[in-house]
Parts: C-alpha cells; structure tokens; sequence
C-alpha cells in the first residue's frame, strides 16, 4: 500500500489506460477521483470498483477543454480531498485527418484539450499540492511527437506540447517538490485506438514489428504510472519514460 492516504485526480479515469491508471492507484492504497464528460454509467461502475478496493472514490463530471469546468473540477477535488498527491493528465481527443485538411477548429480543440488542459490543470493541482508538500503530475502522451502516425499530424503536435509543458512545469515545480514526467505508450489497444480509421492495419503492424509480439494494453501502461507516482521515484524528473514494448526499436 505504497500510496496510503495519498489522494489522486485521473483524467478521462473511466474507460482504457485512465481506468487501469486509477484502479492501479487503488490498489496501492491511494483515493481516487476519476473526471469524466460523457460516459456518465461508465463512471459510476468505476467509481464502485474502486470503492471495492476500500478507498474513498468520486466521479466529477468536466470537459478539460473548458476553463469553467477545470475551476469547478477541482474545486470539488479541494472540497472533498481537501488536498491533492497525484494528478494524472490522461483525457485526450482530437481529430483524425490528413494535414492539409485541418481547419482551425480542429487544431482549436485538439490543442485544448490536450496541451491547454495540461498547463491549466497543472496550475490548479500545483496549488492544491501545495497542501501535501508535494505532489506528483504525469501526463500520458504516445510515439506521436517523434514518429510518423497516418492522420495523427495534429493529435501529434498537441502531445508535442504535453512533453514540452512536462519540461518546464518540471522545472518550475521542483521547488514546491512536485515532480512533473510523462509517459509514452506504444500501440496500445484501447477504444480510442480503435477509432483509427486503419485501426486493424495498425494493429497487424505492431504485433508484426513490435520485438514483444503483441499489441500493449493499458495494464501496461497502469504500473509504469504508478511507479512514477511513489516516492522511490522522485529522482525523476522531466522525463517521458517510453513504454511500448520496443517498438520504436525497430
């Protein structure tokens, strides 16, 4: 129970490598909140199997592209915690398409969603671990940044920017003792992926050219988080630890 008492905010918590980030942190003995925006049935039956594990849990509904919904998240973070340990920055959407089809929307959303979710959800948890004397923050972010993805281009350049975000937040948070890293998964098989229009080529592809021989799953990417969340691990600082079972070896 390595996590005890520590309380803990996951982003996009109720389905995927959300959902195994935060029943992994249970399992360790740590509270749970879980943001949702959409799949309301979905947060209640994760909300019960963390309950399950004999830690406090709640569910609080907000789009992390919104700023009134971010101040009100973690208001209610702050009202019912009364302090944050770990904050996870793991929702993510965006759109799918080839370059030069991309309109100023798209980018608008994506970027909000994904980078300005960071910056202003860091803000806010920096404050609240403020209470905690510390505190650990670590995004979810993929090969998008470094390797060539079909229709990835700008769900890419945002996770670009989480990994940038990650390096100076690490930096300007060290004095508050809060570490800041991320995490990059491979080929992960999850119902975001499987909206990929090539999804099944995608797939074929990894298990064929991934060393490992499988696709990843997000109880591959849950232990990895939460080790970066304990304190043996506080000597790591501004990194994206990669976690994809040497794929982007070869």
């Amino acid at each position: 129970m390595e996590l005890k008492g520590k309380c803990a905010l996951v982003t996009g918590g109720t389905k995927g490598i959300g959902r195994a980030i935060a029943l992994k942190l249970a399992d360790m003995g740590a509270n749970v909140a879980i943001n949702y925006f959409k799949s309301r049935d979905a947060a209640a039956r994760t909300v019960k199997e963390l309950e399950a594990k004999k830690v406090k849990a709640i569910a609080v509904r907000a789009n992390v592209g919104n700023t009134e919904h971010i101040d009100k998240m973690f208001k209610v973070i702050g009202d019912s915690f009364g302090k944050l340990d770990i904050f996870i920055n793991n929702a993510a959407a965006g759109t799918l398409k080839p370059v030069l089809a991309f309109n100023t929307d798209d980018w608008q959303k994506t970027m909000d969603i994904n980078a300005r979710a960071l910056l202003l959800c860091a803000q806010k948890a920096a404050n609240l671990m403020t209470n905690s004397k510390g505190g650990k923050i670590v995004s979810i972010t993929s090969l998008g940044p470094t390797r060539y993805i079909p229709d990835y281009a700008l769900v890419g350049a945002a996770k670009a920017a989480i990994e940038t975000l990650t390096r100076y937040l690490a930096v300007e948070l060290s004095s508050r003792n809060i570490n800041v890293n991320a995490v990059a998964g491979g080929v992960i098989d999850t119902e975001s992926l499987q909206m990929f229009p090539k999804y099944k080529e995608m797939i074929d592809y990894a298990k064929k050219f991934t060393p490992i021989r499988r696709v990843g799953q997000p109880e591959d990417i849950a232990p990895v988080v939460a080790f970066l969340c304990m304190d043996e691990a506080k000597w790591i600082q501004g990194q994206v630890i990669i976690v994809d079972g040497g794929y982007s070896l070869v």
